[in-house]
């Protein structure tokens, strides 16, 4: 009696199976997408101006270090606390000297001159900082100018921002303008 061969599997079908299957967990999971900060860059000066001067009481310095703790114009500061710290210095409220001038600025929607804060946050970061802590960070000082503008279009016309239209937008946009500085990430030292 000779060997018995053994009948071989038809596998041609088995791919097919397995590339649908991969398929269908591919459009079926949802995979997570990176984060990303929207946010409109300010124009350039032209080419023969200066840089305008800033006063000291006009910026809230935020820098974040390589363990990922911040500083608020030097006090260690708490990210859960930066966007009322960032509404408070942006709006000041009280007119405290210690806090932004204002600047009288004629806006054609609101039929009146409205104080514009001069305040300019500027965002320093370590080159250790983490990216989660980084997007934080933006996420809380984003959120502070979204509130602020929120309320100045509930107050003059009655809708939240994201309520109203192009001329109504922009003439919230110019009483409160994103005033974000971010300086290039650097050793910026712990604490």
């Amino acid at each position: 009696m000779g060997k018995r061969k053994t009948p071989g599997l038809n596998t041609s079908s088995m791919a097919d199976i397995s590339f649908l299957l991969l398929t269908f967990f591919l459009l079926t999971s949802s995979i997570n997408t990176d984060q990303g900060i929207a946010r409109r860059l300010p124009p350039l000066l032209p080419p023969n101006e200066d840089k305008p001067e800033v006063r000291e009481r006009n910026i809230f310095i935020v820098k974040i270090n390589s363990k990922d703790r911040l500083l608020f114009n030097g006090e260690i500061g708490d990210v859960r606390n930066l966007k009322d710290r960032a509404k408070e210095f942006l709006g000041n409220p009280q007119n405290k000297e210690t806090l932004p001038e204002k600047e009288d600025v004629y806006i054609e929607e609101f039929h009146a001159t409205y104080p514009v804060s001069r305040g300019i946050i500027s965002l320093q970061n370590d080159r250790g900082t983490s990216y989660d802590m980084y997007i934080q960070v933006q996420n809380e000082l984003t959120a502070a100018i979204n509130e602020m503008r929120n309320e100045l279009a509930k107050e003059k016309f009655g809708k939240g921002y994201a309520d109203i239209k192009n001329k109504q937008r922009d003439a919230i946009d110019k009483a409160i303008p994103i005033a974000i500085s971010e300086a290039e990430p650097k050793n910026v030292g712990g604490n």
